[in-house]
């Protein structure tokens, strides 16, 4: 599935707009390790945009940020702040409850996926 990642840097008024494919189930059918691999996308845009003229991509990770899960035309969107910035991903076709709570899961667990049994 493809979906948009708009970024917009703390102290700019441009929003950097980047495509994602993302190469597993369509939102209705995503686990908590999709959510995961999702937000992990979403915010290697951020970096990339951030780091513009870096040569190596640096690492990201699943903590100090605040998130929301918010109603839009086409489904629901992922709001992202951060310290550097700010970040809008979507639409992805689920419900908003649905999704705030594997995030909420994916988040409390650092981001690491869950064993399986």
């Amino acid at each position: 599935m493809t979906f948009d990642v708009e970024v917009l840097l703390k102290g700019t008024d441009e929003v950097v707009t980047e495509s994602v494919n993302y190469p597993g189930p369509e939102p209705p059918g995503w686990t908590d390790t999709d959510v995961r691999e999702v937000l992990l996308s979403i915010l290697r845009v951020f970096d990339r945009v951030n780091r513009r003229e870096a040569a190596e991509p640096g690492e990201v990770s699943l903590r100090g940020l605040s998130w929301i899960v918010t109603a839009v035309a086409a489904g629901v969107a992922i709001a992202i702040e951060i310290p550097s910035g700010a970040i809008a991903a979507g639409p992805f076709d689920l419900p908003a409850d649905e999704l705030t709570q594997m995030i909420a899961r994916v988040i409390a667990s650092g981001g690491r996926p869950s064993p399986v049994h």
